[in-house]
């Protein structure tokens, strides 16, 4: 029985490979530091495949993100100053801070971080300022929610940097609404063909 559940432990971390990979793709924007970052991060990270293999997962996440918003505060020290709010509300083309507001399913979310979409996704992103770009990726992409990604941007780009949820649920509305846009004139530019 040790043996099944290490085989199902291997198909996980190689799995859990791949998906480190597009994170880190999507977060840095660059395939060859993405890939030194995996590879630091399965290096640093003690993950036992024998063991409860979604904590081990999780652990790898974290340490991954963490790692490229260090990676990028180290490119731009100054992206990954929290915004300052002068307490009046940024109004965005949305009112709540998830996909399904913006009209994305998560089904056009997976297509866009893994199918046909991909490049687009890419090109978009790489529009975006860095602080942003790495809200969007772990909001959007992980699922986690603002507190969990202001605590990452703590822990990557500094504890000095800032970050409250409110503060990241600003941006990730913006991007949102940037990302909801893009599609749209996409999808008019391919009806237009």
């Amino acid at each position: 029985m040790q043996t099944d559940d290490c085989e199902g432990g291997l198909l996980k971390a190689q799995d859990t490979a791949v998906e480190l990979y597009q994170l880190a793709a999507l977060m840095l924007g660059n395939e060859s530091d993405a890939l030194n970052l995996v590879e630091s991060t399965v290096a640093q990270v003690e993950v036992d495949p024998c063991a409860d293999a979604d904590n081990a997962v999780d652990a790898a996440r974290h340490h991954l993100i963490e790692a490229a918003v260090a990676l990028m505060n180290r490119a731009d020290p100054q992206a990954f100053a929290a915004p300052v709010s002068d307490g009046s509300s940024t109004v965005t083309c949305i009112e709540d801070d998830d996909l399904m507001a913006a009209g994305i399913s998560p089904a056009q979310m997976a297509e866009l971080i893994g199918g046909a979409g991909r490049e687009q996704l890419r090109i978009w992103l790489d529009q975006l300022p860095l602080a942003q770009r790495a809200i969007f990726v772990q909001r959007a992409v992980l699922g986690w929610d603002n507190g969990a990604t202001a605590a990452s941007l703590a822990t990557g780009a500094g504890e000095k940097s800032g970050w409250s949820a409110e503060q990241v649920s600003e941006l990730f509305r913006q991007a949102l609404c940037s990302l909801a846009n893009s599609l749209v004139h996409s999808e008019a530019q391919k009806a237009a063909v």
